[in-house]
């Protein structure tokens, strides 16, 4: 890809001037781990170790999200859009979201955010884009979506008049029901013009509840912060939006193709092992 590097990531102390919090772990570097990157460290690989014990299929889960994640994003550029947010980022694990819309059409354009220090660090990696499209960083908060939504970084990058892509991607089972999971995507789908998506995963106990259930307790008692939901509850942040074929269902049965056999063999997962819920909707 070509080095289109105008972009510096969002005023704020410089990543190398935060404490990036290596003594403890972090859940973007515990998918990490689960992806099989190195960007992790020997507290997220214990906590990485206890959670696997508990619920067996989260190495297979996060490849089958990230399958979802390159599938959507492809999906959607096919389709004419070229505008994308993708809020909780993570660790750059390529081909990222900009390296899989500028292969379909260069001139997409690319606004990552993530608040995760790590993150931070790597941002540069987010930011190698196609000469002929553009990529941006903001280090913010989703508990502060107007902080992502006025950011400079944002408004010279997207234009929100025009369609955008609203990547929401494994993130919103890390907040609980008191930190208004729904309201924080109803503040950003409101500022969204109408031809825009949402693209959205989340975890849920739906196919092994007993797994979940011990998973989510070895997570909270290492300090951690999560809470998975039924169907039904994960459905409910597609509220007011068509949803796209097949609607939510399982991601590695959403628009299955060549390059999601390459990352998970389809025919030999169950739905347990996954346990996600994931669809693509449009805003009228």
């Amino acid at each position: 890809m070509g080095g289109n590097l105008d972009h510096e990531p969002a005023a704020g102390p410089a990543a190398a001037e935060r404490d990036l919090g290596l003594d403890t772990h972090h859940s973007a570097r515990i998918y990490d781990y689960f992806l099989g990157g190195k960007t992790n460290y020997p507290p997220d690989r214990e906590v990485g170790e206890k959670l696997l014990a508990a619920f067996p299929g989260f190495r297979t889960a996060a490849r089958t999200n990230r399958a979802f994640m390159h599938r959507a994003a492809r999906h959607l550029a096919e389709r004419g859009i070229r505008q994308f947010l993708d809020i909780g980022t993570g660790i750059p694990t390529s081909p990222n979201l900009h390296e899989v819309v500028q292969a379909v059409a260069p001139d997409s354009r690319v606004v990552y955010a993530d608040n995760d220090p790590i993150v931070l660090a790597h941002a540069r990696a987010l930011l190698t884009s196609a000469p002929e499209g553009r990529t941006a960083y903001v280090d913010a908060d989703i508990m502060k979506p107007r902080d992502i939504l006025d950011s400079p970084q944002l408004r010279e990058t997207l234009d929100m008049a025009q369609p955008v892509a609203l990547s929401l991607v494994g993130l919103f089972h890390y907040l609980t029901d008191d930190q208004q999971p729904y309201d924080l995507v109803r503040a950003l789908v409101d500022e969204l013009a109408p031809g825009s998506y949402l693209v959205f995963s989340h975890c849920t106990p739906d196919f092994a509840p007993e797994e979940w259930k011990s998973a989510i307790q070895v997570y909270k008692a290492d300090g951690g912060n999560a809470q998975v939901r039924s169907r039904a509850e994960i459905e409910r942040f597609f509220d007011g939006l068509e949803l796209v074929e097949p609607g939510v269902e399982v991601p590695h049965r959403w628009h299955p193709d060549a390059d999601t056999e390459r990352l998970v063999d389809i025919g030999s997962l169950d739905d347990a092992a996954v346990s996600l819920w994931a669809g693509v909707a449009l805003k009228h």
